[in-house]
């Protein structure tokens, strides 16, 4: 389903206010947030897909990472998560979804959150994820909306994970991918989420399914601003590159450009397969964090202090025009 498509679908929904709904879905945030006091609010998200990987083990941790990655971007802490699990049990036997059980709990241990049970249906198509709930300060809240002009932009992780994902179910992917994408999908935001949190951070996203430029329209939008991304800053995982090149671009990554060019300015010097990146669905993909100038520096020296591989790749501006939202050159 396309994010033309899911606007559309939403529509029908009642926009319904209160005032302890301090995150809704009007501004398409990653999360949901209701406050339950003055000091502590809700988090909670939900995410599911099918496998990307032949190892049901780590299907279960990537699935896993990926749920848990909305409540990293607001800046929660994760406290339980709940099991959706679709499974065709005629067809696969019940150790695969015992590997990618153990895979997912795995995970939520290394989250620090606790599982508190979950739902299972008979389904023809495997799929699995989490329902996770975290909390935050209502004050302390990471949302989308508040980038500023003058923001520098940074991402935690390469892009690239769709058109890798794509070379392993086209089996044309060796090892060395397949290893490199488990291990990019399966870590977890919460690191860059604790780092990102020790800075004074206007908005954030994690990039997942709509891609770099999908997610950064989203910012965008809410904040009322544009952003200009150096398009050879933008890091991209190596192999994915080779791929793309090769053609391997998943159907997704066409869905996105078809939705979001039309606020994506692109310049003629960057290279079609670096384009085609930046409208690559990601599965548990990376942060762009937005925050003030002089922070930017510091913050991505902290980060890369705790091993994390970010990277500048843009800088917010004002908006000029109706739909002056996205350049890349």
């Amino acid at each position: 389903m396309g994010p033309g498509d899911l606007k559309d679908i939403l529509s029908v929904l009642p926009q319904i206010s209160h005032p302890d709904m301090l995150v809704d879905m009007s501004h398409s945030d990653d999360a949901g947030i209701f406050r339950l006091t003055d000091d502590i609010a809700l988090v909670q998200t939900v995410d599911f897909f099918t496998p990307i990987v032949d190892d049901p083990y780590d299907f279960g941790r990537i699935a896993a990472a990926n749920a848990f990655s909305d409540v990293y971007a607001m800046g929660g802490q994760p406290l339980t998560a709940m099991n959706i699990v679709c499974f065709p049990s005629e067809t696969l036997n019940q150790s695969i979804l015992k590997k990618t059980l153990a895979g997912g709990h795995a995970i939520i241990q290394e989250a620090g959150a606790f599982l508190l049970g979950g739902h299972s249906v008979d389904d023809q198509e495997f799929k699995y994820g989490l329902s996770v709930t975290g909390i935050i300060h209502p004050d302390k809240i990471i949302s989308n909306r508040g980038a500023c002009p003058g923001d520098i932009c940074i991402l935690t992780k390469p892009l690239g994970t769709g058109v890798l994902a794509t070379a392993v179910k086209g089996q044309i992917a060796d090892q060395h991918s397949v290893n490199l994408l488990v291990s990019i999908t399966s870590t977890l935001n919460k690191v860059a989420s604790a780092v990102m949190k020790s800075f004074p951070v206007s908005a954030c996203t994690d990039i997942t399914g709509f891609g770099l430029a999908g997610h950064a329209v989203e910012i965008a939008k809410a904040s009322d601003i544009s952003i200009h991304f150096y398009a050879e800053r933008i890091p991209m995982i190596p192999q994915a590159f080779e791929y793309a090149n090769m053609g391997l671009i998943p159907a997704g990554a066409y869905t996105n450009k078809s939705y979001f060019q039309k606020y994506v300015h692109i310049s003629e010097h960057v290279q079609r397969v670096n384009e085609d990146l930046f409208f690559d669905p990601q599965t548990s993909g990376g942060l762009l964090i937005c925050l003030p100038d002089q922070f930017a520096h510091p913050c991505l020296s902290a980060l890369k202090e705790n091993k994390i591989d970010a990277a500048i790749v843009g800088r917010v501006q004002e908006k000029r025009f109706q739909e002056d939202y996205i350049y890349f050159s």
